[in-house]
């Protein structure tokens, strides 16, 4: 269409304007304040906007404020919008958002007074491409995979024999019955704690944690928990989710005892089978898995029996043969032939040890007689006695010998001095002088280190002395005995006549006695 004429009446001050434009001058002449016209806007997009609306972007700027209040922006390639979902909203979200995720928001568009800035205020947000909970199971299974909840290696075994196993599940479904039926079918012996929570809704997640922490805790005083049993029957995502939460999930990783995870049918899979130690298709298997079947234990035990008597009668058979072999043997037959053989051995080595031991007091014996004669030739006093003689006596001579030559010394200095005041200055005797006392010095350092090399000398051959000497020997533990009649040493038993005096010289002191019986056997009681 083209563009209609200009109509002066219509314009600013025309006729059919009049009034209206009467009322907008009116109108302008008001002031408003900033908030009358925000308040304005604000009105003008909730009225002119439905009051909730979709609308499809990536997520960015993502913040989770402490107060629990979510804060992100969505955008698309041309334009963007800052929204928030208050605590209530971001609380009951399945899943984690995070920059870059394409999602769609539901809620409705307002104005933020304070700073006069329009925003999204999410009651909904879905991802896209993928459901909620689907998003949450993978970004949860992701988050403990990485914590080491999945880690195959710390899975423990299930006990073969249990006592007393745990069921934790509802006390309306079926699967507590299909668990109680094969518990009593396979292993009736087994006493079965129950432990009655809700599987699903809200606080589902938190009772099923705290029945496990409850089973771990209490398991002590009700007499040990074998094995635990956590699950129920089959059902929606959404019926399962309760199994995988985070929470379920922490405590069945800390658990003392094994769990099972019974959760649903064979092709439903949750978290909770994830970090249990065994996975059980369902209830029913789970109860199977946790025990043995009374038959095959009655088997096993019948098996056991039969092999522990073929064990005892082999053994028994194996002794029988032992004791009749035994039997048969000289040693049971004559017991008094092998005593009469130790006992001609004893006497063997009873004969070699005498012979032995009296060869060796007869070595003794000759060896110190001649170690005795070699002292007596020594004599070592007498000795030491002529080696100070020598001493005094060489000393005595350089004492001479040093005395005639210091006295030539003196004749010739005073020779050459003479000689020097006939013939020559007062410097030159100054000059003899000096060599005169150097030689006097010299001479008297050598007569002090001849003496020393003499004492040195004289106290080393003492010290020989001292060693050779029988003194040193006696340290050791030995004596000498003599006859106090001549002082004659006393080499064999055969000197002695009873009623000898005798002198037992020791390293310390001398002890004297009487010969008694110089032909006594045994001389020590």
């Amino acid at each position: 269409m083209g563009r209609k004429p200009f109509n002066p009446d219509l314009a600013v001050g025309g006729k059919e304007a009049a009034t209206p434009m009467a009322n907008r001058k009116a109108a302008a002449r008001e002031h408003l304040t900033v908030w009358q016209l925000t308040q304005q806007i604000k009105d003008a997009i909730e009225s002119c906007l439905p009051s909730t609306v979709h609308v499809v972007g990536q997520l960015s700027n993502v913040k989770h404020h402490s107060s629990g209040h979510l804060y992100f922006t969505l955008k698309d390639d041309r334009s963007e919008i800052a929204c928030i979902a208050w605590r209530s909203v971001a609380s009951k979200l399945k899943f984690t958002p995070s920059d870059g995720m394409d999602v769609l928001a539901s809620g409705s568009v307002s104005v933020f007074e304070r700073s006069g800035r329009y925003q999204l205020y999410v009651r909904s947000l879905a991802p896209q491409g993928i459901g909620a909970l689907e998003l949450a199971f993978r970004q949860l299974c992701e988050k403990l995979k990485d914590e080491g909840l999945f880690d195959t290696h710390r899975k423990r075994e299930l006990p073969r024999y249990p006592q007393r196993v745990a069921v934790i599940t509802s006390p309306s479904g079926a699967a507590l019955h299909d668990i109680l039926d094969t518990l009593r079918r396979r292993y009736a012996c087994a006493e079965v704690v129950f432990c009655p929570v809700a599987v699903q809704g809200a606080g589902a997640a938190g009772a099923i944690a705290r029945a496990i922490r409850r089973v771990n805790r209490e398991a002590t005083p009700l007499g040990g928990i074998d094995v635990m049993i956590v699950g129920r029957g089959g059902g929606s995502i959404e019926d399962l989710w309760a199994f995988n939460e985070e929470v379920v999930a922490r405590a069945i990783y800390a658990s003392a005892i094994p769990v099972i995870s019974a959760v649903g049918h064979e092709s439903d899979v949750t978290i909770a089978d994830f970090v249990a130690d065994v996975r059980a298709a369902t209830p029913t298997a789970a109860a199977e898995l946790a025990v043995p079947q009374s038959g095959e234990v009655a088997d096993e035990l019948t098996y056991l029996f039969s092999a522990m008597a073929r064990s005892m009668r082999h053994r028994i058979d194996l002794g029988k043969a032992r004791l009749a072999a035994a039997a048969e043997r000289a040693m049971l037959s004559d017991p008094a032939r092998l005593l009469r053989e130790r006992s001609a051995r004893l006497d063997i080595l009873s004969f070699a040890l005498t012979s032995r031991v009296g060869g060796q007091q007869s070595y003794l014996r000759r060896r110190m007689a001649e170690l005795a004669l070699v002292l007596e030739r020594l004599a070592p006093e007498r000795f030491l006695a002529e080696m100070r003689g020598v001493v005094r006596v060489r000393g005595h001579r350089l004492t001479m010998a040093l005395s005639r030559g210091l006295a030539d010394a003196g004749r010739r200095v005073e020779a050459r001095a003479l000689s020097i005041q006939r013939s020559s200055p007062s410097v030159r005797l100054a000059h003899c002088q000096d060599s005169l006392d150097a030689l006097s010095a010299r001479i008297h350092r050598s007569i002090a280190h001849a003496l020393q090399d003499a004492m040195a000398e004289a106290e080393a051959q003492g010290t020989r002395l001292r060693a050779m000497g029988y003194q040193a020997t006696l340290t050791r533990g030995f004596s000498i005995t003599r006859l106090k009649r001549g002082r004659a040493l006393v080499r064999s038993a055969e000197q002695l006549r009873v009623g000898d005096q005798i002198v037992t010289e020791l390293a310390s002191g001398a002890v004297e006695s009487r010969v008694l019986d110089s032909n006594q056997g045994e001389l020590f009681e």
